[in-house]
């Protein structure tokens, strides 16, 4: 009962580290009169919160590694309560700014804490199951963030928005303090982050193909997410209201699939679900390059099988991860986090330069074939040593598995 109560508490703790991405987002126009700033600024209020927050995982990765789980979590909570606190009052756009970097640097350690922690407490299929509802809890806040901050922020303004979210992260902070134990395993030398923890990392071929993976889907993801409501505008002349709702179904498809992704992990193994699950997702890219602009419905079925298949392979990476690096544990899914939001960063770069108003397939179709090409490489790549997949720890013991 304890370690399923730690498993909530932490796994509310990310949803919260989650909302501070996107909480206020529908408020970005008002915010930009009332700061007296211009759009661009407003978009490096995004931009450089994602950057704080990819650049500190890899570091509080290796200090969770070293120094312990809660010791970690509990000052990076507070870093994170203080800078939302912040930005409620921050009167000038360089005062939010500064909060801004703040708060993803705060927020940086809860993703890579829980799921270590997590990959601490559990073990086997139960791993699988509580990774799937640990991600459950974190994919909730892109779902539900914007329209809640919309509600919050049309009453109370962004500072009802901020001063909400640092009441949250107040309360979960008090229940981390009271509930988490140090779950860091007694004995483990972690060293400290290097450069070379990337070589080790790669060297090996199972968690080589997870990062190869996880950059991918990235790029693809945020080429969805930037181009969709472009696509939902010209073609099918929607509002934004209206396409804020299959953006909603979207993430909605997602949830609903997590829970499977973690069944079919344990049925089939890492690799058979590893390869199936993103060899699925890219197929899905690639039938929305050649069917989405047949009709609505056809469009909106679509973009439902990508966030369906995208559930799927959810905790998958961090499962796998958390298994085959027990000592570096926090250290490997910080990494992964690093590549993920470089492939975050990547998507929209090149996505702006294939995207066409008239004609979906230069940018879909050729995202969905590349994916698949890496897809397929990967899998062969772990192909190439059996049972590299399902054995266990090998971060001390084996560079290549």
């Amino acid at each position: 009962m304890k370690l399923r109560l730690i498993l909530y508490v932490i796994g509310f703790s990310a949803f919260a580290g989650s909302l501070g991405q996107n909480l206020y987002t529908p408020l970005l126009a008002d915010m930009q009169k009332n700061l007296h700033t211009t759009s661009y600024m407003m978009s490096m209020t995004v931009s450089l919160f994602l950057v704080a927050l990819a650049v500190m995982q890899v570091i509080f990765g290796s200090l969770a590694d070293t120094k312990g789980r809660k010791k970690i979590l509990i000052p990076a909570l507070i870093v994170y309560a203080a800078a939302s606190l912040g930005c409620a009052f921050s009167h000038s756009i360089g005062l939010f700014l500064v909060f801004r970097v703040l708060q993803g640097i705060g927020s940086a350690a809860i993703p890579v804490v829980g799921a270590a922690v997590i990959g601490d407490m559990f073990r086997g299929n139960e791993l699988a199951k509580s990774m799937a509802t640990y991600q459950l809890m974190l994919l909730l806040a892109p779902a539900v963030g914007p329209l809640l901050g919309g509600v919050i922020g049309e009453k109370f303004g962004y500072q009802g928005v901020f001063l909400f979210l640092t009441a949250i992260i107040g309360l979960l902070l008090l229940a981390n303090m009271k509930l988490l134990v140090e779950t860091k395993p007694r004995g483990a030398t972690a060293k400290p982050f290097a450069l070379g923890s990337f070589g080790v990392i790669f060297q090996n071929h199972l968690s080589a193909v997870v990062l190869l993976y996880g950059f991918a889907q990235s790029v693809v993801y945020l080429v969805y997410i930037v181009f969709l409501p472009h696509i939902l505008g010209n073609l099918y002349h929607m509002a934004a209201g209206k396409i804020g709702v299959i953006l909603l179904a979207m993430s909605a498809s997602t949830i609903v699939s997590i829970k499977i992704g973690s069944w079919m992990r344990n049925q089939l193994g890492n690799k058979a679900s590893l390869v199936f699950a993103f060899l699925l997702q890219s197929c899905t890219v690639i039938l929305f390059a050649l069917t989405a602009h047949l009709s609505l419905p056809m469009l909106i079925g679509d973009v439902c099988l990508f966030g369906f298949a995208m559930g799927l392979t959810v905790s998958l990476p961090v499962t796998i991860l958390a298994e085959q690096f027990p000592e570096e544990r926090a250290t490997a899914i910080g990494v992964y986090n690093l590549v993920r939001y470089l492939g975050m960063a990547v998507g929209p770069v090149v996505g702006a330069r294939l995207y066409s108003d008239t004609d979906l397939k230069p940018l879909f179709l050729t995202s969905g074939l590349a994916f698949l090409g890496l897809v397929v490489i990967g899998a062969a790549w772990i192909g190439l040593k059996r049972g590299v997949l399902d054995s266990g720890p090998i971060f001390r013991n084996g560079t290549n598995g």
